[in-house]
């Protein structure tokens, strides 16, 4: 549905050089709810900007519903655009025209009529949930009933594709809640493909089945969003988890801890239907050793069970391998630790 091949993207200013993307590369299946996250600067907002080719690259090649754009005439690209829409952070309303007119302003555009504006102008906004609200102005509504607002203009015109700049970093905890709730409805019901910037973990864990992160310019990681989760590989991506993943022990818990001979620690990770099995149960009974949890979490991601925990094993050497060995074949996965600690 939409694929960036080795993407390049310099800026230059006077005698300044910005390389906001370098060599990216991803894929967007049909269907998708595919996050982009990093930290500001990191090029996120300019990798989205290619999609609908407000920004065109400097290198490589950016291929959307099988069309690479750079191939396209001014006609055809046109017609391409007309099948994304975009939200933003910021909504981009018109304060100057009632809720109902922001919505009709794409179809006004299209040349549609009346008629045709008027059934489906009401048609979203029952779908959003802002019926009673036609005739109000955007400084009458809430921030989550502008973005609201600003996502049914960007379905008017049926897209198949629809990009969310930061579409709820302006908004607070539940009204964000709210917003994702409305993607993953417009996802499944209109069988729309959405791409979301963000640098929000907690958005990516909520709606996104994929999941690309990037710093400086470059996509660092990327897959799905339970492997990402569960087994993040690079340095950033682990603090982005963390941020919804808590997988540290609490300074408080750390001061207790008392030098033991033979204490070793290790982080367990348990996903699916491991976590739910009484496994330290059974490691306390059958093993000759002592497990003291220093922390544990579990969390849902895409409908799986996805569980830390951090625990010291006090024992004989062989003992503890034993133990490890245990937790091992039972599907956990085990990493010795202590400078994480």
């Amino acid at each position: 549905m939409i694929e960036l091949i080795e993407v390049n993207k310099t800026f230059q200013r006077k005698e300044m050089i910005n390389e906001a993307l370098r060599g990216v590369s991803l894929k967007v299946e049909k269907g998708d709810i595919f996050g982009v996250i990093g930290y500001s600067g990191a090029g996120k907002s300019t990798l989205i900007r290619m999609v609908n080719y407000l920004e065109r690259p400097t290198k490589g090649r950016v291929i959307v519903d099988g069309q690479p754009l750079d191939e396209l005439n001014i006609n055809q690209l046109r017609a391409i655009k007309k099948q994304i829409g975009m939200i933003f952070q910021l909504f981009n309303l018109l304060d100057s025209k009632t809720v109902y007119n922001n919505v009709a302003i794409p179809l006004i555009l299209l040349k549609k009529s009346k008629k045709e504006i008027h059934e489906r102008v009401t048609e979203l906004l029952e779908f959003v949930g802002l019926s009673d609200k036609a005739g109000s102005y955007p400084d009458e509504l809430s921030g989550g009933q502008k973005q609201r607002v600003g996502i049914a203009r960007a379905l008017a015109s049926n897209p198949s594709i629809l990009l969310c700049d930061e579409a709820t970093s302006a908004l607070d905890p539940q009204t964000t809640q709210s917003i994702l709730q409305l993607l993953k409805k417009i996802n499944a019901e209109y069988n729309i493909t959405i791409m979301i910037i963000t640098h929000e973990m907690a958005v990516i864990q909520e709606v996104c089945n994929r999941v690309a992160v990037m710093e400086n310019g470059e996509i660092i990681e990327q897959g799905t969003v339970l492997e990402v989760f569960g087994d993040p590989q690079h340095p950033t991506t682990r603090n982005f988890v963390r941020t919804v993943l808590h997988d540290s022990v609490p300074g408080s818990v750390k001061e207790t801890l008392q030098e033991v001979a033979g204490r070793r620690f290790f982080k367990l990770e348990f996903i699916g239907q491991t976590a739910s099995q009484p496994i330290l149960n059974i490691l306390i009974r059958q093993y000759e050793v002592d497990v003291n949890i220093l922390f544990a979490n579990i969390s849902e991601i895409q409908g799986t069970t996805l569980g830390s925990m951090i625990i010291q094993l006090n024992g004989e050497t062989s003992a503890v391998e034993r133990a490890v060995f245990f937790l091992k074949e039972r599907g956990v996965k085990v990493k010795e630790v202590e400078e994480e600690l």
